[in-house]
Order: structure tokens, then C-alpha cells, then sequence
């Protein structure tokens, strides 16, 4: 057998990509996707806390991370701690469940039909827009002022009208 190099194959290949070409597009690809993050918790905080001034909860609560989502259960009356618990796989699932039974809770609070849990559920920006901009009142429940500041407040309004 002959194995002259007149009859050996010869193959044409394409220079490699320049490496820092590529570690300038993926820079610029997490540079994007960092910014488009830090505007997604922005504007989601934003409208949060817009809720939370509804129901009588300070809006910089909104913007910490954690914090907000046990306060956003506490207001749907669901326990806080599954706000923490959503950190843990497998368990991040049920925390979820709660997280929309609050939704739910919160959505009726607001004076929204049943059907609203579906907007929180699939649309949830919607969901933060619609209740953070639209003119629904939190309710205030009489039951839950202690006695004392009420017998405090009327004591109050008679010696300014007195």
C-alpha cells in the first residue's frame, strides 16, 4: 500500500472565534440580563409597596428582598415563614401555594372578583399595576383597634372641641 502524501486527504477549517470577541458578546449578554433584572425588582418593589401604603405597611418594606414577600403573606393571612421556606427547592413550590392563596386574600380585600387570583397567577405585573394604580380602599377593620387608642382618640376630639 502506497501512502504517499499525493493522495492523502486534506481538510479546510474555519479559524476559531477570537476569544475575547466572545468574552465581550457574553459580557454584554449578562451585562443585559443584569440590567433587565435590576429594572424588574425595581418596578415589582415599586408597585408592591404602592399595595402595601394601601394597607397601612411602610413601602420601603417592598424593597427588601425576603421581607416583602413575608409581609405580602401576612397580608393575604398566610404565615410569613414561607416566605423564607421559598429559598429551599422542592419546598419553593408549596411556599408558591401560599404565595397566591395570599394574592387571592389580598385581591378580595381590594374588593376584586374571584377570577382575579387567575391575573396574579399568569399576569403578575398586571396584577401589581392593577391593584398598586386602581382606586381600591384596604379595609379597616374597627375589631382591630385596641380599646385603649380608641378611648384615647375620643378623648382627644373632646378637648379640641371643647
Amino acid at each position: 500500500m502506497d501512502y504517499s502524501t499525493d493522495h492523502m486527504y486534506t481538510y479546510q477549517t474555519t479559524p476559531a472565534p477570537d476569544a475575547a470577541a466572545s468574552a465581550v458578546v457574553v459580557g454584554f449578554v449578562f451585562l443585559f440580563l443584569f440590567v433587565f433584572a435590576v429594572a424588574a425588582y425595581a418596578i415589582s418593589a415599586f408597585l408592591l409597596g404602592r399595595i402595601f401604603k394601601k394597607a397601612g405597611v411602610p413601602q420601603w418594606v417592598a424593597w427588601v428582598p425576603i421581607y416583602n414577600s413575608w409581609k405580602l403573606l401576612e397580608l393575604g393571612n398566610q404565615q410569613g415563614f414561607w416566605a423564607v421556606l421559598a429559598l429551599l427547592p422542592f419546598v419553593n413550590i408549596v411556599s408558591a401555594i401560599f404565595l397566591y392563596i395570599a394574592m387571592f386574600h389580598i385581591g378580595k380585600k381590594l374588593g376584586k372578583e374571584d377570577w382575579f387570583i387567575l391575573v396574579a397567577i399568569f399576569l403578575p405585573i398586571v396584577w401589581l399595576i392593577w391593584l398598586g394604580f386602581d382606586d381600591s380602599k384596604w379595609p379597616t377593620d374597627k375589631k382591630s383597634v385596641p380599646a385603649k387608642s380608641a378611648a384615647k382618640k375620643t378623648t382627644t376630639t373632646k378637648k379640641t372641641s371643647a
